[in-house]
């Protein structure tokens, strides 16, 4: 149960609130329309406003514009931008496992590890020769930490992800189930009879408060580091190939890979299922829209989008039945231009 009062640490209301609204009380987070006493909730987008006058929530993060619409009976914590406000107040109702220090029995830990104070170690998690972890870091269930890795201070790994050799993530990362850090990268030679591999000699370099979904796979280099860059967050199902830079803040959705020492810049991002040829440079600030097929670098920062989006099946196929047509068409526009030129 947290007060009003409590909400103040992180959040600085516009207006001022008496002491009878900072002592009321929350212990959950819920929609506007579905919120009951006790519960904190937020408008963030016009198209819900009408919801807020019959809100049962008791505090809700809200526009000045919007205070005079706000129940008698409900708290109205007055902000500049109320999602960012529930994003820094969401963490105070987490319910994932706590980091209490503790080690567990089945965990493996070579006695060359050196663990900062208040380290959590989950069940059957491997920590191997030379593994650094900072203060308050945690360690879920079955993870690998191979050797010489380094896991920086309040990083959280959930359970069963595998960081390989001498990688290392920053401070205040979090690494969901899954994930695979440090794997080899796709790189082999072509022979007479097949295929020769190629050392994967790099690392993977990740800066500091950097979020990686599930089930991402991010390659070593190999020579160079693969590195992402401090502030970057990266859905599920994401790959990263070997010898890939990211740049800061940068946002990657689902499903988006991205091939072989491509660099992108800082402040970009990529819709689902984008996709990034190898060895091109794309300038900070870049956007892509969902499916776009990136093959080419950017120069400036941008919105760029490629495919066609979904439409009724019938019209679909129409479009193709024209878009086969076109070589026929367009010989039969050249054979019109060349009689249009004629002279008589």
């Amino acid at each position: 149960m947290l007060t009003v009062t409590d909400l103040l640490a992180l959040v600085q209301p516009l207006t001022p609130l008496t002491d009878t609204e900072k002592s009321v009380t929350v212990s959950a987070l819920a929609a506007l329309d579905k919120a009951q006493v006790g519960q904190l909730s937020f408008l963030a987008s016009p198209k819900y406003r009408r919801q807020l006058a019959d809100t049962q929530a008791s505090v809700v993060l809200i526009k000045a514009a919007d205070q005079a619409a706000c129940p008698a009976n409900c708290v109205a914590l007055v902000v500049d931008d109320p999602y960012l406000a529930y994003a820094r107040l969401s963490h105070l109702f987490g319910t994932g496992p706590s980091a209490d220090g503790s080690h567990a029995d089945s965990a493996q830990i070579d006695p060359s590890v050196r663990l900062a104070q208040g380290v959590t170690i989950g069940a059957f998690a491997v920590l191997g020769k030379g593994v650094e972890v900072g203060q308050g870091a945690v360690i879920g269930a079955h993870c690998v930490i191979d050797d010489f890795a380094q896991i920086g201070a309040q990083t959280r790994l959930q359970a069963r992800v595998t960081v390989a050799h001498h990688c290392t993530l920053g401070e205040h990362c979090l690494v969901q189930s899954g994930t695979v850090i440090g794997s080899n990268g796709f790189g082999y030679a072509p022979t007479a009879t097949g295929w020769q591999a190629i050392a994967q000699l790099g690392r993977v370099v990740i800066g500091d408060r950097v979020e990686i979904g599930a089930n991402c796979t991010i390659d070593r280099g190999a020579i160079e580091d693969t590195r992402i860059e401090s502030d970057v967050i990266i859905d599920n199902l994401v790959h990263i190939a070997h010898n890939v830079h990211i740049g800061a803040r940068t946002a990657l959705a689902g499903q988006v890979g991205i091939a072989g020492s491509t660099r992108i810049g800082a402040g970009c991002s990529a819709g689902g299922q984008s996709g990034f040829t190898g060895h091109i440079e794309v300038a900070d600030n870049s956007h892509f829209t969902g499916q776009a097929m990136v093959t080419k670098g950017t120069t400036e920062g941008g919105l760029f989008s490629s495919g066609l989006p979904a439409q009724a099946s019938k019209d679909w196929r129409k479009m193709v039945a024209r878009v086969r047509q076109l070589e026929t068409t367009m010989a039969r526009l050249d054979a019109l231009e060349k009689l249009i030129k004629e002279p008589e």
